[in-house]
């Protein structure tokens, strides 16, 4: 579990599509006196662009570094196959019990990719709009709801479901500390809806699925029958 307030922003230092296991990894290096490793273990688990992963391997001298694994998974629904040496990332570590939530539940497991359809300044802030490579996650995004776009907890400022975008701003000093604000129009994101609206969603269907099979939709069905019948609740 993450809060979508990024720590540090890491640097590529090598994607390997065949690792010793025989898989990818992905190798990350962080800036000299980042703390981002002072309490790391094997198995931790780190957020690189909003992606959780699992740190295999790690080093504090002489500078920092991890590497993580990545599935053939994470590798079709994330931009993470992108990547090259230089490429800049956002990192979180997994939030701890004592941490303050400044952001919102962020599980680290990508929905889709989205892409920038464009770029607007407003005053010293940035207007960015994006269009997700699956329509269909638009039903979670509301406006004024949470987003995690590359790991970053943003607020919806607007959104348009029959175009098929959203927007969020980035005021100045969120532009200096992720990664997102120095992407360009046609360049992509990682996305993670708010998960409280799938739970929602799926407690909904589960409602309207009894009142389908005339149960009444269980103590809410009862509850709206009786106001209907004019009963207090």
């Amino acid at each position: 579990m993450f809060t979508g307030i990024v720590e540090e922003i890491g640097t590529v230092s090598e994607l390997n599509p065949s690792d010793a296991t025989g898989g990818t990894s992905l190798t990350i290096t962080l800036p000299p006196t980042s703390p981002l490793l002072s309490d790391c273990h094997l198995g931790d688990s780190i957020a690189i662009n909003g992606v959780c992963l699992t740190v295999t391997s790690f080093t504090t001298t002489p500078v920092p570094s991890f590497t993580v694994g990545i599935a053939p998974e994470t590798l079709r629904l994330t931009n993470l196959g992108s990547l090259a040496a230089s490429s800049r990332v956002n990192l979180e570590r997994a939030v701890r019990a004592d941490t303050r939530m400044g952001g919102h539940f962020v599980q680290g497991h990508v929905d889709c990719t989205a892409t920038i359809l464009s770029r607007t300044p407003d005053g010293n802030a940035i207007t960015l709009r994006f269009q997700p490579a699956r329509k269909e996650v638009l039903r979670y995004v509301v406006y004024k709801g949470f987003i995690a776009l590359d790991g970053a907890s943003l607020t919806v400022t607007r959104v348009d479901d029959e175009e098929g975008w959203w927007e969020v701003m980035l005021i100045a000093y969120t532009q200096e500390r992720i990664v997102t604000a120095a992407k360009k129009v046609g360049e992509t994101v990682n996305v993670e809806v708010d998960m409280t609206a799938k739970y929602v969603e799926k407690s909904l269907e589960g409602y309207l699925s009894g009142l389908k099979e005339g149960e009444g939709g269980g103590w809410l069905g009862k509850i709206v029958e009786r106001v209907v019948k004019g009963e207090k609740a």
